[in-house]
Protein backbone atom coordinates (compact mmCIF):
# COMPACT_ATOMS: atom_id res chain seq x y z
CA UNK A 1 0.00 0.00 0.00
CA UNK A 2 1.03 3.74 0.71
CA UNK A 3 3.42 5.42 2.80
CA UNK A 4 1.56 8.66 4.80
CA UNK A 5 2.89 10.60 7.35
CA UNK A 6 0.42 12.23 9.57
CA UNK A 7 1.59 15.83 11.50
CA UNK A 8 -0.99 15.89 13.74
CA UNK A 9 -0.27 17.79 17.55
CA UNK A 10 -3.24 16.21 19.27
CA UNK A 11 -1.92 12.38 20.62
CA UNK A 12 -5.49 11.33 20.21
CA UNK A 13 -6.47 12.18 17.09
CA UNK A 14 -2.75 11.30 15.51
CA UNK A 15 -3.94 7.62 17.53
CA UNK A 16 -6.52 7.51 15.54
CA UNK A 17 -5.60 8.58 11.94
CA UNK A 18 -3.01 5.70 12.48
CA UNK A 19 -5.02 3.31 13.59
CA UNK A 20 -7.46 3.93 10.74
CA UNK A 21 -4.37 4.09 8.38
CA UNK A 22 -2.75 0.95 9.95
CA UNK A 23 -6.13 -1.14 9.37
CA UNK A 24 -5.81 -0.13 5.45
CA UNK A 25 -3.09 -1.54 5.60
CA UNK A 26 -0.78 1.56 5.05
CA UNK A 27 2.36 2.48 6.28
CA UNK A 28 2.20 5.36 7.89
CA UNK A 29 4.87 8.01 9.71
CA UNK A 30 3.80 10.44 11.98
CA UNK A 31 4.99 13.76 13.23
CA UNK A 32 3.83 16.10 15.91
CA UNK A 33 4.91 19.48 15.01
CA UNK A 34 5.45 21.18 11.15
CA UNK A 35 8.72 21.38 11.51
CA UNK A 36 9.16 17.47 12.34
CA UNK A 37 6.68 16.92 9.34
CA UNK A 38 8.93 18.83 7.26
CA UNK A 39 12.05 17.37 8.21
CA UNK A 40 10.29 13.77 7.75
CA UNK A 41 8.29 14.50 4.41
CA UNK A 42 11.98 15.83 3.03
CA UNK A 43 13.76 12.58 4.09
CA UNK A 44 10.92 9.65 3.50
CA UNK A 45 8.89 11.20 0.38
CA UNK A 46 5.58 9.98 1.71
CA UNK A 47 2.82 8.99 -0.88
CA UNK A 48 0.30 11.04 1.14
CA UNK A 49 0.10 14.16 4.09
CA UNK A 50 -2.37 14.62 6.38
CA UNK A 51 -1.65 17.64 7.85
CA UNK A 52 -3.04 19.22 10.89
CA UNK A 53 -3.97 23.32 10.44
CA UNK A 54 -3.90 24.40 13.81
CA UNK A 55 -0.24 23.30 15.01
CA UNK A 56 1.99 25.07 17.29
CA UNK A 57 4.73 27.44 16.33
CA UNK A 58 4.33 26.80 12.53
CA UNK A 59 0.68 26.35 11.06
CA UNK A 60 -0.38 23.41 8.65
CA UNK A 61 -1.00 26.01 6.14
CA UNK A 62 2.53 27.96 6.33
CA UNK A 63 4.10 24.01 6.36
CA UNK A 64 2.17 22.82 3.18
CA UNK A 65 3.15 25.92 1.65
CA UNK A 66 6.73 25.33 2.16
CA UNK A 67 6.64 21.93 1.30
CA UNK A 68 4.76 22.78 -2.15
CA UNK A 69 7.72 25.38 -2.80
CA UNK A 70 10.60 22.46 -2.22
CA UNK A 71 10.73 20.58 -5.44
CA UNK A 72 11.74 17.92 -3.27
CA UNK A 73 7.45 17.49 -2.09
CA UNK A 74 5.91 19.48 -4.15
CA UNK A 75 4.38 16.63 -5.95
CA UNK A 76 3.25 15.25 -2.93
CA UNK A 77 -0.26 15.39 -1.75
CA UNK A 78 -0.96 17.32 1.40
CA UNK A 79 -4.88 16.78 2.39
CA UNK A 80 -5.69 18.98 5.25
CA UNK A 81 -6.95 18.21 8.55
CA UNK A 82 -8.92 20.56 10.55
CA UNK A 83 -11.59 21.69 13.05
CA UNK A 84 -12.66 24.36 10.78
CA UNK A 85 -15.61 24.08 8.97
CA UNK A 86 -17.02 26.67 8.03
CA UNK A 87 -17.97 28.00 4.81
CA UNK A 88 -14.78 29.55 2.59
CA UNK A 89 -12.25 26.75 5.09
CA UNK A 90 -11.87 25.01 2.07
CA UNK A 91 -11.04 27.27 -0.21
CA UNK A 92 -8.54 28.40 2.13
CA UNK A 93 -6.87 25.51 2.46
CA UNK A 94 -6.75 24.57 -0.97
CA UNK A 95 -5.46 28.13 -1.82
CA UNK A 96 -2.42 27.35 0.68
CA UNK A 97 -1.73 23.96 -1.56
CA UNK A 98 -3.33 21.13 -0.30
CA UNK A 99 -4.73 18.84 -2.50
CA UNK A 100 -7.97 18.11 -0.18
CA UNK A 101 -9.64 18.64 2.84
CA UNK A 102 -11.08 16.67 6.00
CA UNK A 103 -13.26 18.31 9.15
CA UNK A 104 -12.76 16.76 12.11
CA UNK A 105 -13.72 14.59 14.08
CA UNK A 106 -13.02 12.09 11.72
CA UNK A 107 -15.45 9.89 10.24
CA UNK A 108 -14.00 6.96 9.40
CA UNK A 109 -15.50 5.62 5.89
CA UNK A 110 -15.10 9.44 4.40
CA UNK A 111 -11.47 9.69 5.63
CA UNK A 112 -10.47 6.48 4.55
CA UNK A 113 -12.28 7.25 0.91
CA UNK A 114 -10.57 10.63 0.88
CA UNK A 115 -7.45 9.05 1.33
CA UNK A 116 -7.86 6.27 -1.45
CA UNK A 117 -9.04 9.14 -3.84
CA UNK A 118 -5.80 11.04 -2.85
CA UNK A 119 -3.58 8.15 -3.52
CA UNK A 120 -5.63 7.17 -6.68
CA UNK A 121 -5.18 11.05 -8.44
CA UNK A 122 -1.51 10.75 -7.50
CA UNK A 123 -0.73 7.66 -9.22
CA UNK A 124 -2.99 8.91 -12.36
CA UNK A 125 -0.71 11.98 -12.06
CA UNK A 126 2.08 9.78 -12.69
CA UNK A 127 4.03 10.14 -9.08
CA UNK A 128 5.27 6.36 -8.42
Amino acid sequence: MAKILVVEDNATNRKLALLLLRKAGHTVLEAADADSGIACARAERPDLILMDIQLPDLDGLSATRLLKADPATQCCPVIALTAFAMRGDEERVRAAGCDGYIAKPIEYRHFLATVAEALAGATAAGRP
